[in-house]
This record gives structure tokens, C-alpha cells and sequence, in this order.
């Protein structure tokens, strides 16, 4: 008899497993997963106990949803506290949760405040004061996540039995948006993000322009902030459906951009959805200037997720932006479906 309810128990939650992964609306993939594992655990095992606890906190603790990309005191292990074996090892945590693009772009990112402490002597402008936390307990079975969190960067992975993934927030920022002195003079970390959405405007007819500019003047940052859930901005701009297959191509190209940070698995599955969704209901809408050196910004709305970009501060020379998904922003979604699936586990007898 007790062999029996065993053998029913791992069936249900073999049939739960296999619907958690055909119903789940977020992002899922079988790849980076393990390799973020790996990459996690191996990390946690080169700290000591009282670094331990400074890294790692309960799953289910309010932490998880605080997220800031202003230079504030963090949770969490900052590179400035490792040794040189722990920053490796936190190095490989991070490949394993971005592309090489991503990775790139995160690490540029870092090396610019050594430029603001160039211009500014402030001791917190600090290319270590970028820190890592995890939440849960790392492993194939049951919900985990962990964050990367600086100056300008915020990101945030929640990984679900193994098998299922979300990577949302997802913040970059620059500041400055192109370094104008120094021996990085020239660089612009986050070039594409405004560019090629420049480009995407400047294909536009009158009237679609007229359409996707939907105020002359730009807000002073990205509307949604770091709000816990991101709200649903207003249904104006130009209907990706209304568009050439010239101006789609562009808009996706401009959308890819953020998609692309994420392992190369995980971008698929993003992009997937997308193509799964009422792709002709996404809109872009511009406010502000179109000229470069002007204050700017757009978004990008579509029925499940969101793209805000703003570069007004420092006369517009200080950039944000953001991916933020309606239903699986940490891992929302995917924390729904597996705790109504598996939430019988309680009641079966052993």
C-alpha cells in the first residue's frame, strides 16, 4: 500500500512538473538553468559563514522585490568584500545569467563610475559597490532566485525547479550616456537602445510620426520607477500592426536590443512569446525631442510586457531603461502555477 502511494505521488508530480512547463506564461528554458545552478552553488561554497549570511536570504522574504538603481546601501556581497576566488566565482555566476552581449553590457556599465569618480572625488562611486544576493537555497527542486544589483544595474533571475526561468526587472542605465573626457571618452555603453530606436522614429511617415510622438515634452525618468509591479501605461503611439514590414523590422530590432541581454535560450523563449501574443496590439510612443542631444523618451507596450527608456537628466546625457513583465516580474507567474500545482504535496500521506 505504501509502495502504491508513492508510486501515485511521483506521478502527480510528474503530471504537475509537465503542466507547470506547458502552462506557465513566463520565460522557460532547460539550459541556462543548470548552468546557473552550478555557477550559484559553486559561488556560495567559496564563503565563509558570515559571508554566507550577508549573501543569502529566505526566498520568501519582502527583499526580493526591493530594487533600486541609484547608489544606495544594498543587501547582499559586493565585489569590494571578496577575494579574488570569490570574484571569479561571481564573474561566472554572472555569465551564466546574461549573454556574452549582456555580460558586456553589464560590465561596461561598472567601469563607468569610475569616470563619475573622476568628475565628482565621491567615494561611492565605486566600481565594487555592485552586489550579489541569493534567495532560497539553490537548487533543481523547488523556487530560487538571486540578484545583481549597482549603480545603474538591476537584475533579477527566479528559477523554478529546475526547469523554468524568469529574468525580470531587468534595469540598465548609463550615466554618462556618452563619456565626453577622460581615457573613455567616446563611450556609450547603451548606444543602441537609443539609436536605433532614433532610427525607428526617423522611418516613420508624418502621420505615423505624428501618432508615436505623443508628447513634446519628455518625463524626468522612467514612469514606472522601481515600483514592486509595473502598471499599464496609457494605449497611445504608433501600432506596431500599422506599420512596413521595413518599420516592423525596425521596431523589433529596437526590442531584440533588450531581449538580448538575456542567455541566448532564455531571449528565444522571450521572443517566442512575443510572436505568440497580439504582436500587432505593441505600440511605441515617444516623448520629447527627436533630436540627438535633446530630452527624450519612449516606450515600448505590448499585452505582457513593457519597455520604458528615458535620457533627460545631466542634459540628456544619462540614460534608463528597463524590461518589466505584467504577470511574471519575479518570477510572479511562474511562483503562481507551481504553487497551485504542487500545493497537494502537503496532504499526500508518505
Amino acid at each position: 500500500m505504501i509502495r502504491r502511494r508513492v508510486v501515485l505521488c511521483c506521478l502527480v508530480v510528474v503530471i504537475g512538473f509537465m503542466a507547470l512547463s506547458a502552462s506557465s506564461t513566463s520565460y522557460e528554458t532547460q539550459t541556462p538553468t543548470p548552468e546557473m545552478l552550478h555557477a550559484a552553488q559553486a559561488f556560495l561554497d567559496t564563503l565563509s559563514p558570515v559571508e554566507l549570511a550577508q549573501t543569502t536570504m529566505p526566498f520568501d522574504t519582502d527583499e526580493r522585490y526591493n530594487w533600486f538603481y541609484t547608489p544606495v546601501d544594498r543587501k547582499g556581497l559586493p565585489f569590494k568584500l571578496m577575494d579574488t576566488v570569490q570574484q571569479e566565482a561571481a564573474i561566472d555566476l554572472l555569465r551564466a545569467g546574461f549573454s556574452e552581449k549582456g555580460y558586456d553590457k553589464a560590465q561596461a556599465i561598472r567601469q563607468l563610475e569610475m569616470v563619475l569618480f573622476e568628475m565628482s572625488g565621491q567615494a561611492f562611486r565605486d566600481t565594487e559597490l555592485y552586489y550579489f544576493t541569493i534567495f532560497g537555497e539553490p537548487s533543481a527542486r523547488g523556487p530560487w532566485g538571486w540578484r545583481y544589483e549597482g549603480h545603474h544595474i538591476s537584475q533579477h533571475w527566479t528559477l523554478v525547479n529546475g526547469n523554468a526561468m524568469a529574468a525580470s526587472p531587468q534595469f540598465f542605465g548609463a550615466n554618462p550616456a556618452e563619456v565626453r573626457q577622460g581615457s573613455m571618452r567616446g563611450t556609450r555603453v547603451l548606444r543602441n537602445e537609443e539609436d536605433l530606436a532614433r532610427m525607428f522614429l526617423r522611418s516613420l511617415n508624418e502621420s505615423q510620426r505624428a501618432e508615436a510622438i505623443v508628447s513634446p515634452t519628455a518625463p524626468d525618468d522612467i514612469l514606472t520607477t522601481n515600483k514592486r509591479e509595473a502598471a499599464v501605461q496609457t494605449d497611445e503611439g504608433v501600432a506596431l500592426g500599422t506599420l512596413t514590414d521595413d518599420q516592423q523590422r525596425r521596431l523589433m530590432d529596437v526590442i531584440e536590443e533588450y531581449i538580448n541581454a538575456q542567455p541566448t535560450q532564455v531571449a528565444q523563449a522571450r521572443l517566442e512569446r512575443l510572436h505568440a501574443e497580439r504582436m500587432e496590439q505593441i505600440k511605441f510612443a515617444w516623448m520629447g525631442k527627436i533630436e540627438k542631444g535633446e530630452r527624450h523618451y519612449y516606450r515600448i507596450q505590448g499585452p505582457s510586457f513593457l519597455i520604458e527608456y528615458d535620457n533627460t537628466q545631466d542634459d540628456a546625457n544619462h540614460i534608463h531603461s528597463v524590461w518589466r513583465d505584467f504577470n511574471g516580474d519575479f518570477g510572479d507567474d511562474l511562483l503562481a502555477a507551481h504553487y497551485r500545482k504542487f500545493s497537494h504535496h502537503a496532504n499526500v500521506e508518505p
